[in-house]
């Protein structure tokens, strides 16, 4: 009996002639445009990913602007996207392609997976999408697509899981378009072959061969294990204020948000911090509560304002006025509560 995944190739890429997202990156792509874009869109929508990569190849047109860019230029442009070690990866990716191959991309799989914050899945993407070569991009959407199609419960998430899925598809990706295939297979788990909530198959081109969809199993497959319950942090924020301007402190360089600026925060249950930073102000005034959630933590944010008695602040900490947090500082989205209360105090 003919294996279900070896019956998707032609069906597949006749539904995506009709059906192919209309993506930037897709019109003109070049190694350069495929790889920013690929990078943005990890563990982010393509919808909010449309207006920074625009943004992004009007800042840095090509690798070697990127790789010349001051740091914090890039990061206020990757400011609300999030997972901010991508944007510095791309960077010393981009280094990387100048100082070892000339600016030019290398063409290979071997060599792409080489780069800074490039695995698998992207250098296969790259690969594929770029340079032609007949290598599956392996990711959440090819997964589901495969498992459902195969009717097969290995877990997705596993090392031994994506071999698996990767083998059998490395063996049905064509070798004149295997760019075209890794598109469509991503538009097909994002448009119909959906993650949350029934997958719509009566637009699938699968339909007629998907093991899932004839043993009513959808809801059951991909595999993959319960997820670990995020960890809660009680945080306290203050919002220091002195003639206009607002105090800020940049992150440490590694971990959550390395690097980033901030506003100067701790565990709710640190005793009295404006008397460890060494701060003179009036009391602290309640401002109002947030919630941001990272991948494995979440921030549950109690804001406090006050006006210092003096522009005196810690060693590396700053004072920003609208204008300047507007242009220059890149303030993670994880304060995004609190933006109406900052325009409110600062002229």
């Amino acid at each position: 009996m003919e294996h279900p995944l070896s019956l998707l190739p032609i069906p597949l890429l006749t539904w995506y002639r009709e059906n192919a997202r209309d993506l930037p990156w897709r019109r003109e792509p070049t190694p350069y445009r495929v790889w920013v874009s690929e990078i943005m869109l990890q563990q982010t929508r393509v919808a909010a990913v449309l207006g920074y990569f625009a943004r992004f190849m009007e800042a840095f047109p090509t690798v070697r602007d990127l790789a010349d860019a001051p740091e914090d230029q890039l990061m206020k442009l990757w400011q609300g996207l999030g997972y901010y070690s991508r944007a510095r990866n791309l960077q010393k990716a981009a280094r990387q392609i100048v100082a070892d191959f000339g600016g030019e991309f290398p063409g290979d799989y071997a060599a792409l997976r080489s780069l800074a914050g490039v695995g698998d899945y992207t250098a296969a993407a790259l690969a594929s999408i770029a340079f032609g070569q007949p290598v599956p991009a392996v990711d959440g959407n090819l997964l589901r697509v495969s498992a459902r199609i195969m009717g097969d419960r290995t877990d997705i998430t596993t090392a031994k899981g994506k071999k698996h899925f990767t083998a059998a598809l490395q063996e049905i990706i064509p070798l004149d378009c295997p760019g075209q295939f890794n598109q469509a297979m991503m538009d097909l788990g994002a448009m119909v072959c959906l993650p949350n909530g029934a997958p719509l198959c009566d637009k699938c081109p699968a339909v007629d061969f998907c093991a899932a969809h004839r043993e009513g199993t959808t809801g059951e497959i991909p595999v993959r294990p319960a997820k670990k319950p995020r960890k809660i942090q009680e945080r306290t924020v203050y919002f220091l204020f002195y003639e206009g301007k607002v105090a800020l402190r940049r992150r440490p360089s590694r971990g959550l948000l390395a690097g980033l600026w901030e506003y100067p925060n701790e565990l709710a249950d640190v005793p009295d911090p404006l008397s460890a930073w060494g701060l003179r102000a009036g009391a602290p005034e309640f401002a109002g509560t947030g919630v941001h959630i990272f991948t494995h933590v979440e921030w549950r944010m109690t804001a406090r304002k006050c006006r210092l008695v003096s522009p005196d602040l810690p060693q590396g900490w700053v004072w920003a006025d609208k204008t300047a947090l507007r242009d220059q500082f890149a303030i993670p989205s994880a304060f995004a509560s609190f933006r109406n209360l900052v325009e409110e105090e600062l002229p």
